[in-house]
């Protein structure tokens, strides 16, 4: 028997409205669907600026849909988030829904342990075990040591991102949202994330993905998914 799909899509749409432009109206989908079983990696697909960062960002919660619903599986039953509390959003993205992107967005002066240790401690893992995955990933990641009691801000973008990586695959998200993971690193820590992601997708993760690399795309895709089909009827 097949597992259910741990994200559920419906009919969502979305329009931006431009209120200093006379409140015009811009369509950039409509009525898209998309379930993700475990252990799938569906990777969007369509041309730039069809709307694909803008799909990662509803399903995440930071963008609003103008209809339809986006449902995650969270302990045992479906919460939409478009509908969520917003203790209910943080929630699902503590425990459930990982979002991993290009961007490092952090408190600027805790050390880079610290901050690849905070998604286990929060989620009550012992404070050595948390240490350890830590560190674990950080060596794989080819960040020096010498960086890891420093605040990332003053790293370069190729080591902001691989601490963002670290702190989103340090725990195991049931689902993850990859929005160009790898768009700042060089060739060996590529194939360090594409061999993250294939041990997530092993281990049941379902994950939605971005990827202009067409290297990564064709290593960690299990199908693609073509936003585009949405945008003609938007």
């Amino acid at each position: 028997m097949s597992q259910p799909p741990l994200i559920v899509v419906e009919d969502l749409s979305k329009t931006f409205v431009l209120h200093n432009a006379e409140s015009a109206a811009i369509p950039v989908f409509s009525d898209l669907r998309l379930e993700v079983a475990p252990g799938e990696c569906v990777v969007l697909a369509g041309e730039s600026g069809v709307g694909k960062s803008t799909l990662m960002r509803a399903i995440y919660g930071n963008y609003l849909p103008s209809a339809g619903a986006v449902r995650v599986l969270h302990d045992g039953a479906y919460v939409d988030i478009t509908q969520a509390a917003a203790h209910q959003v943080i929630d699902i993205r503590r425990r459930t829904l990982g979002y991993v992107s290009q961007f490092l967005r952090v408190i600027p002066r805790i050390p880079t342990l610290q901050l690849v240790m905070e998604p286990l401690l929060e989620n009550g893992v012992d404070t050595d075990e948390a240490r350890e995955r830590a560190e674990t990933l950080l060596t794989a990641l080819r960040l020096p040591r010498a960086h890891w009691d420093l605040p990332p801000a003053t790293f370069s973008g190729g080591e902001q991102q691989r601490v963002n990586i670290a702190r989103s695959f340090v725990r195991n998200y049931p689902v993850l949202l990859l929005d160009e993971p790898t768009a700042s690193l060089d060739a060996e820590n590529r194939g360090v994330v594409v061999g993250l992601i294939r041990e997530a997708l092993g281990a049941g993760a379902a994950m939605i993905g971005i990827f202009h690399d067409q290297d990564v795309r064709d290593a960690v895709a299990t199908r693609l998914f073509s936003v585009s089909e949405f945008k003609t009827a938007a």
